[in-house]
């Protein structure tokens, strides 16, 4: 309001200054008159940008008042001059009123930009209020679900431990019988503690921790660690790498951690004297593992939840190792997905980036 004050007090003061000295400046300076009639696009042009037409109007009749004794005495002293004053006033005038208009028009485009920027701030800042909602329904969720099939999983094996401890505790049983409870005790606590621990990894995992690493000498260590799981049936293990060195950044446990489980899955689904595949191949910024078998292959159902956490198709499997599998490609930046191996059989492929900044654990949903 004070600016608005200041500007309409310019504006009045540059009229009246122009009018007084056009009135005691003596009609035959002319080139002093001609100078003064020209000014007057000043006050009219200012009016205009500040008030618009309505304020260079006020502006054009504000002078014209003023003028009149000075326009009456230069028609008798000077006619050609007076007339030539009433010309350029109303020259200058319609350029003002013209820049009036277009100020007013540019002021209510800015007017209108500002609220359609309000505007975009309120929703946007509704739209994340709500995505964050909906993270937390979904976080929940999620943990609601992933307690219950933790709850499912950990009942069986605690009803075959309460089943053998009842047997031992009413003191009956034969030596055999107490051999097997004792067995049974063993075997199920061993699988809930690592259910208990895959959870755990697969709840609360851990960010990568990078280096750079030759990919070949990984795959190779990878390989020799699931060769004692090929001899029992005869299984061949085949690597297929690409020849030249090549270099990633990558958390070398983790990674050894998802082939390994790639692997050692590949070789239980694969027949007797089955070949396992593991095949690299190199693009501009990623590297893909390919892991295969000629197993019986997954099913489009199956293939659809294979990832799921707790889902699993083997009598003893804890159904995370996969879960987990993809947890570590997401928090690298890559991608693990599944394809049916032509002509029989699962095919894996795991994309690694070349290079990789970690993505924290609480974001890996948001980004797979």
């Amino acid at each position: 309001m004070r600016t608005s004050r200041m500007k309409a007090v310019l504006i009045v003061c540059l009229v009246v200054l122009l009018a007084v000295f056009t009135w005691i400046i003596p009609p035959r300076a002319e080139w002093l008159h001609n100078i003064l009639h020209h000014l007057n696009i000043l006050p009219f042009m200012l009016a205009g940008l500040f008030f618009g037409w309505r304020g260079t109007l006020k502006t054009i009749l504000f002078a014209i008042v003023l003028q009149i004794p000075s326009i009456y005495r230069h028609w008798h002293a000077a006619p050609t001059d007076a007339q030539d004053q009433i010309v350029e006033l109303s020259t200058f005038g319609a350029a003002g009123i013209i820049a009036g208009v277009l100020s007013d028009r540019e002021r209510a485009l800015r007017i209108r930009v500002e609220t359609t920027k309000h505007e975009l701030e309120t929703v946007h800042s509704e739209l994340q209020q709500n995505i964050e909602r909906l993270r937390k329904t979904e976080r929940l969720t999620a943990a609601g679900q992933l307690s219950a099939s933790l709850a499912h999983e950990i009942r069986n094996p605690l009803a075959s431990i309460s089943g053998a401890a009842g047997i031992l505790s009413r003191g009956q049983a034969s030596e055999s019988s107490q051999k097997e409870c004792l067995e049974i005790l063993t075997k199920e606590s061993q699988r809930l503690n690592k259910l208990l621990t895959n959870f755990l990894i697969f709840a609360r995992p851990r960010l990568p921790r990078l280096q750079q690493v030759e990919a070949n000498d990984l795959l190779r260590s990878v390989a020799s660690l699931a060769q004692h799981a090929t001899t029992e049936r005869h299984i061949k293990l085949q690597l297929n790498l690409i020849t030249m060195p090549q270099r990633i950044t990558c958390d070398p446990e983790q990674i050894r951690q998802l082939l390994l489980n790639l692997l050692l899955n590949a070789i239980q689904a694969s027949p007797e004297d089955g070949v396992v595949n593991m095949t690299t191949s190199l693009t501009v910024t990623d590297l893909a593992i390919e892991v295969s078998d000629e197993g019986e292959g997954i099913t489009g159902e199956v293939a659809e939840r294979i990832f799921d956490p707790f889902f699993t198709t083997k009598t003893n499997g804890t159904g995370l190792g996969l879960a987990i599998a993809a947890t570590i490609a997401s928090q690298h930046a890559g991608a693990l997905t599944y394809r049916s191996n032509s002509p029989r059989g699962a095919c894996f492929v795991l994309q690694l980036p070349l290079t990789v900044t970690p993505i924290p654990s609480n974001l890996v949903g948001a980004t797979s």
